[in-house]
């Protein structure tokens, strides 16, 4: 068998969350929400389970697209992304992994080739396992706690009252902003999407 293509190898966008009802809404779920509304746009169902994943598989234009929810909790997200990398080949720089970001406004997206976890224990497990910090990611706001609120407890919470009106906007524009990464490379993605929600 030939070995394939770079064009011929899979996307793999993988949404951060923690499994369970108890978290469905919350804030550190933010990337559950977009692979949730992703696989509406793309018309996959999150049906198959692999390697403790949540998986769905569309097109992108012509491009193959495997969604990912790792059913892991955050901090061991890595024992599920590594071996999907792994089993379907995928090119770290064709990996999209979609976390919440508390150190964004609420809404802001902020798509980037690589770099450090930022506190965020999803990415730090994802580095361990990959031994690699050499992905892009996309990171959603979701704002910082009120008061003193401790963030651990923040990020567990829901939005609030006043900001459901603009959870569902948000959403589709940071799935529009993964297709796009796909359709259209990773500087038309950060250059049309990165920024504040307006």
């Amino acid at each position: 068998m030939r070995p394939s293509s770079p064009a011929e190898l899979p996307y793999l966008i993988v949404g951060l969350g923690n499994p369970g009802k108890e978290y469905r809404d919350t804030r550190h779920n933010a990337g559950f929400l977009v692979l949730d509304r992703l696989s509406s746009e793309l018309g996959a169902r999150l049906t198959r389970v692999r390697f403790r994943s949540l998986l769905a598989e569309g097109k992108g234009d012509s491009r193959r697209v495997i969604l990912a929810k790792p059913q892991t909790y955050m901090n061991l997200v890595g024992h599920s992304v590594a071996p999907l990398v792994r089993f379907y080949r995928v090119p770290l720089d064709q990996l999209l992994v979609v976390c919440d970001d508390i150190d964004l406004p609420m809404g802001t997206l902020r798509l980037r080739p690589r770099g450090g976890s930022a506190g965020h224990n999803g990415l730090r497990s994802i580095f361990e396992s990959l031994g690699s910090q050499d992905f892009p990611r996309l990171r959603v706001g979701i704002g910082r706690p009120p008061g003193r609120m401790d963030p651990s407890d923040y990020v567990l919470r829901g939005f609030d009252p006043a900001e459901l009106a603009d959870v569902d906007s948000i959403l589709t524009r940071a799935a529009d902003c993964c297709l796009a990464f796909v359709k259209d490379g990773i500087q038309f993605a950060m250059n049309h999407f990165n920024g504040e929600y307006r």
